[in-house]
């Protein structure tokens, strides 16, 4: 066998390898969507619930809470980037990156202070190897994150929201995610998520959530017609303190839930391209090396020829 024939061979059988092992992880992510998909659709009731819940009492009571107010007294700004723990996700890690860096340099220009809070590997490295320092780190879950990391992650990131600024409080609360639209388009999202902004009501329990993303501020409705009544219990101050840090729970997990279905759909649509790839290279590298095998096979002919040929004239 020669050299170029050898070296083809060898290309083949490591082709071969890695389309193996691409195929192993499309599957693997195949059969981690639906559920994944499953998840991040069930959240939806219970936000919308909740989004209901606090729309009743900002109907019928004084929406002021220390979750909804703006802070002045610290210029630092915590920002939750997630990505994934591993690659082979296609551009997932690197278009939150992106987003993240913008983001930064936006925080930065308006003379505020970000402090950054990673879930997942990709993101942690990211900062680390640019020597940016990294308040808190979640890696592990990023494409199945677990009830409780997502509370912990709530908990944190509520904590250092509500913490004075002299115990390193933050006056804002930011998250870069992925939201999962289809299995084929998955959009990056910046989203401010405290302090909470509640905007108006469509109707009673009723609230705009594109209008909450977008950070409208909340005024009262001009109800018109029936209306339901309602009783706080014990008061609406003690509702509202039930249930805020729900709502913001809620966001966080929302966005954690939506972010694992977009990474797995973008690693089940790489892994699919580079499986097709490796087949186009399997065959390119057959055809390369049938190609040398006839080739040897027409030398050696030759010079057989060549050689009875010098023999009988001899």
């Amino acid at each position: 066998m020669s050299g170029k024939q050898r070296i083809y061979k060898e290309k083949i059988r490591a082709t071969m390898t890695l389309k193996k092992v691409f195929r192993a992880m499309e599957l693997i992510a195949a059969s981690r969507i639906g559920q994944a998909r499953v998840n991040a659709q069930e959240a939806g009731p219970y936000d919308a619930a909740l989004s209901q819940a606090v729309a009743a009492v900002g109907t019928y009571s004084h929406l002021d809470h220390p979750i909804t107010r703006e802070r002045t007294d610290t210029n630092r700004v915590a920002v939750l980037v997630v990505t994934s723990d591993r690659g082979m996700a296609g551009a997932y890690s690197a278009t939150i990156l992106r987003e993240s860096e913008r983001l930064l340099e936006s925080l930065k220009d308006e003379g505020k202070e970000p402090v950054l809070f990673t879930f997942g590997r990709r993101a942690h490295s990211y900062f680390a190897f640019r020597d940016q320092n990294v308040e808190f780190s979640w890696t592990g879950e990023s494409d199945r994150p677990t009830d409780r990391t997502i509370n912990e992650v709530s908990k944190v990131l509520l904590e250092y929201f509500l913490a004075p600024a002299d115990a390193g409080g933050v006056a804002e609360v930011h998250i870069v995610f992925t939201r999962f639209k289809t299995m084929v388009s998955q959009v990056p999202e910046v989203r401010r998520m405290l302090p909470l902004t509640v905007v108006d009501v469509d109707g009673p329990g009723e609230l705009n959530r594109e209008d909450i993303a977008a950070g409208h501020a909340y005024q009262r409705p001009e109800l018109s017609g029936a209306q339901p009544l309602y009783e706080f219990e014990p008061s609406p101050a003690a509702v509202l303190d039930a249930l805020l840090p729900r709502y913001v729970a809620s966001r966080i997990r929302n966005a954690l839930l939506q972010s694992a279905a977009s990474e797995l759909a973008s690693r089940q649509s790489a892994m699919h391209t580079a499986t097709d790839n490796a087949e186009e290279l399997i065959t390119n590298y057959t055809r390369l090396a049938n190609a040398a095998r006839q080739g040897e096979i027409t030398q050696e002919i030759t010079e057989i020829v060549s050689g009875a040929d010098a023999l009988s004239a001899g």
